[in-house]
């Protein structure tokens, strides 16, 4: 390839050098600028910026910060799943994600906690620590009913790995289609759910979709599951079934988050918690990379990126 062929690749700013690896052979050219460093002179004819997952504000801000520095911006690509902390990225430029990176391992941390809440293997973690023999009966995924909200990768992987415990399992989105159920027909589900699984996008309409109404109408006993962001689900009201013992959760993820110590949500009785794990195992960048990659390619080829969101 000569020079002047190369000169006329798309540039690509990415947040790290093991994005120049996985863009080689992409018919792009790469820069690497750290994500909260000023975007140097001779970057800012790129016309794609390859962003981190940007789950806290600073970075969103910084990502902002970039964009404002990159007057051709055409996309910008994140290597994380999630898109809704994208709502001020001005007009004109695209976004697509990292969608199927994720939701594979993510769905793994699903069935581990339902598995160890239904099991009460947290109960039998401290049986073990305290030497006593013994414990109550535990409830199985067989013929329970599962009530999946969010229909994305996510979903469709958390459904794959539930169905051969012989679950019953239900996804529900805003929109009705095969093998999908509405929201509104979701509602009327909630009697008879034994687990509650919510991986749906944060926006203003699923903020706190998870509600004192909604816990209210599950039956006593029924385990609830957040493995999407944390404002889905009111905490005060989780909180507040938890504490009267007639619910069980299992939470990677919370709002506020990171969780303050003194948040006495730490120390709520029937609820195992992680600390935003979910999705971080081994592999995990590479396979943000290559959907990446597969994003930059399809725009460098003239054609619409398969994960486009907006």
């Amino acid at each position: 390839m000569t020079q002047q062929n190369r000169e006329q690749q798309p540039l690509v700013v990415v947040p790290e050098t093991e994005g120049v690896a996985a863009l080689a052979g992409t018919g792009v050219r790469t820069v690497v600028v750290a994500p909260d460093a000023e975007v140097p002179e001779h970057a800012r004819g790129a016309s794609v910026l390859v962003v981190g997952p940007a789950e806290s504000a600073a970075e969103v801000e910084a990502a902002l910060a970039q964009v404002a520095q990159l007057p051709d911006l055409r996309l910008l690509v994140s290597l994380g799943q999630g898109s809704e902390q994208w709502g001020d990225l001005r007009e004109g430029v695209a976004i697509a994600t990292a969608r199927g990176a994720h939701g594979g391992s993510t769905a793994e941390w699903v069935l581990a906690a339902v598995l160890a809440q239904l099991r009460l293997l947290p109960e039998h973690l401290d049986a073990q620590r305290k030497h006593r023999w013994g414990g109550r009966t535990a409830r199985t995924l067989m013929r329970s009913n599962v009530l999946i909200l969010g229909a994305g990768d996510l979903g469709e992987n958390v459904r794959a790995r539930l169905l051969p415990f012989g679950a019953t399992v239900t996804v529900a989105a805003r929109t009705a289609r095969d093998g999908v159920v509405s929201m509104e027909a979701a509602q009327e589900l909630l009697g008879s759910t034994d687990v509650l699984v919510v991986v749906l996008p944060l926006t203003d309409a699923t903020h706190h979709v998870v509600d004192a109404e909604l816990l209210a109408a599950l039956p006593d006993g029924a385990l609830v599951v957040n493995a999407g962001r944390g404002p889905l689900v009111d905490t005060a009201a989780l909180l507040a079934e938890l504490q009267r013992g007639r619910l069980l959760a299992a939470l990677d993820v919370t709002d506020p988050e990171p969780l303050p110590a003194d948040h006495p949500l730490w120390d709520a009785p029937g609820l195992l918690l992680t600390s935003h794990v979910a999705g971080n195992t081994e592999g995990a960048g590479e396979r943000a990379w290559a959907q990446v990659a597969e994003q930059v390619a399809a725009f460098a080829r003239g054609e619409r990126p398969p994960n486009l969101v907006r």
